[in-house]
Order: structure tokens, then sequence, then C-alpha cells
């Protein structure tokens, strides 16, 4: 008894035709997505990648229907793309000789079977181009639903605003955007200390080795601050960090104070701890993460911050949440 595996059966016409609308449909919603979310910096290269996208599922397309119906031909047609005229005009030319190198023109063999007609005799009809024609009407036509369809769908960054809305109003907060680079998350908690009359120099001084005091009592932006305070506090307590960074100590605790590196969990924990504060991280979703540290002081200072993950074409991002009134 043979353990062979049954053979599928081939797919049927109407099946692959079915297939190729729902692969249209996704793609030109994908697309819409992508064109949607891109930013003036990143919108030439998801064009490009958009049209290698459809370039590359036409032609595997096409090829598949030229399979199911044994039309090896006309998938090299559709692959040099349309003639030009002056291929065409190079067929007549040809015709033309070979006609007379029979020695007769379509008038005379007109005129040897209908008599006087010198009607001129009608070129058959080319059934390839007329099947790739209605190919690319009915490709036409889905590729316009499609895109009905994800004009018509919810765009994420509308949602994750209307949402965020809704909970801010609920909480009491209203928004105060942030310019949207890698120092949203440092300026938006500059901003909460500033309009709550907080100070940005640290509640928990930490000193570090190498560091003069002309340096400490540098006047730096609010953003630059709170960068050297987080930097400061991560560098003097390295064993409660290191261990969930990607890149070595050194070189984090430099990007955070020198380079517009984005900051993230492990930075707004050691701001929690170097200025004594419950920060609260508000999500469109009404998640709130609570970031704090349990110590000897029961009420913490509270700043609220908001994170937004589909509203700006870099990423993800913060802004600064301030309360009514």
């Amino acid at each position: 008894m043979s353990d062979a595996s049954p053979t599928p059966e081939p797919e049927t016409l109407e099946a692959l035709q079915s297939r190729h609308r729902k692969e249209q449909r996704d793609l030109v919603s994908r697309i819409t997505q992508k064109k949607k979310q891109a930013s003036k910096k990143t919108r030439k290269g998801v064009n490009d990648e958009c049209e290698q996208l459809e370039r590359e599922l036409k032609e595997r397309q096409a090829h598949e229907l030229a399979v199911q119906n044994g039309e090896a031909v006309d998938v090299e047609e559709h692959e040099q793309g349309p003639r030009s005229s002056e291929d065409e005009a190079q067929d007549i030319q040809d015709d033309m000789a070979s006609l007379k190198l029979n020695g007769s023109t379509p008038e005379s063999k007109e005129s040897s079977t209908n008599g006087d007609s010198t009607e001129p005799r009608k070129k058959k009809p080319n059934r390839a181009k007329a099947r790739l024609a209605r190919r690319a009407a009915e490709q036409a036509s889905m590729i316009a639903e499609a895109e009905r369809e994800a004009a018509n769908a919810p765009n994420p960054r509308e949602l994750e605003r209307e949402r965020m809305a809704t909970q801010l109003q609920k909480h009491g907060l209203a928004l105060h955007e942030i310019r949207a680079d890698g120092h949203c998350l440092y300026a938006a908690v500059a901003d909460q200390l500033q309009t709550r009359e907080l100070s940005l120099k640290p509640r928990i001084g930490v000193t570090i080795v190498g560091q003069g005091e002309q340096e400490a009592d540098k006047k730096l932006e609010g953003y630059k601050t709170v960068r050297h305070a987080a930097a400061d506090w991560i560098q003097g307590h390295a064993d409660d960090f290191s261990g969930f960074m990607e890149d070595p100590l050194p070189e984090h605790v430099r990007k955070i104070r020198e380079t517009g590196e984005w900051g993230g969990h492990l930075e707004l924990l050691a701001l929690a701890r170097t200025y004594g504060l419950r920060i609260c991280v508000l999500h469109s979703d009404g998640q709130v993460d609570r970031i704090e540290v349990e110590d000897e002081v029961k009420e913490k200072e509270e700043i609220w911050l908001g994170y937004y993950k589909h509203s700006h074409g870099l990423g993800e991002h913060y802004n600064s949440l301030r309360k009514e009134g």
C-alpha cells in the first residue's frame, strides 16, 4: 500500500479569479494604509515600494492565468508590454512584402472571389490581445473596488486621536502637543514639571565621577536638563539598568545625554526615581501605565504623558497631558 499523499486537485479558473480579486483588494488596502501613514521624508520610498508590490502582483497573476489557460504566448506579450506603433508598422510592411512575393494583393484576391468588388480583406481580430484587454479591464474594476473599500476603512491615526480625546475627557486632561522628534519624551516631562511649578533639578541628586561643577551647573534647555537627569541616574545605578540595554552602558548613557535618541520605559523609570515622581502614561485604549518607586514618600507629585503609536509618521510619540483648569 502506497504512503504517498494524494495529489491536490488543480485550482479551477473560477477559484483562481476569486483568489486574484482578494489578493488585489488586500494589496490596495495595504498600499492605502502605507500611504496614509507615510511622512514627507518616507513618502518617496513608500511610493516606490507600493509600485513594486503592484508590479509583482500583476506579473504573477498574469502568469497564473496564462498557465491556467495554456497561453504561454500571452504571458510573453504581457511581460513585454504593449507593442509600439513602429512594431505594428513593420508588421504591415512585412505583410505587404509577403503579398507581393506571392504575386497577389488583397484587392486582386477579393476581385477573383467576388468579381468586381474592390473591398479590402478584413484582418482577423487578435484574440490574444482581446483576452489581455478583458483581463486588464477586470483588474482595473477590481482595483477600483478595493480602493473604495480601503478608503472607507478606519484610519488608525484618526481612530487613535478620537479614542485619546475620549480618555482625556474622562481623566480631566488637556492635550499639549510636543514636537515629534527624538526628544518628545523628555520635552513632555519637562513641560509637566514646568507647568506644575516643579523644579527641573532632580530631587535626588547623583554625583558622577569626572563631572565638574561647571558642567553640572550649566544652564540647559528644559528637555536637555531632563535628558541629563535620566542619563545621570542610569549611570549612577548601572546594576539596575544594564541588563535591559542593547548597547553597553557608556554608549547608552552617551546617546541619552548627547543625541536625539528616543526614550522609553527605562528612561521613564530613571526619571520617576530621580525626580521622585509618579509618571502616568495614558494610552488611547484607556490603559494607564503608572511608573513610580516604592519609598517612604507616600504622596508623590503626579505627571501625565500621552502615548501615541499611530499619530506621527516617525512612529511612537509622547505628548504632555495637562490638568484642565
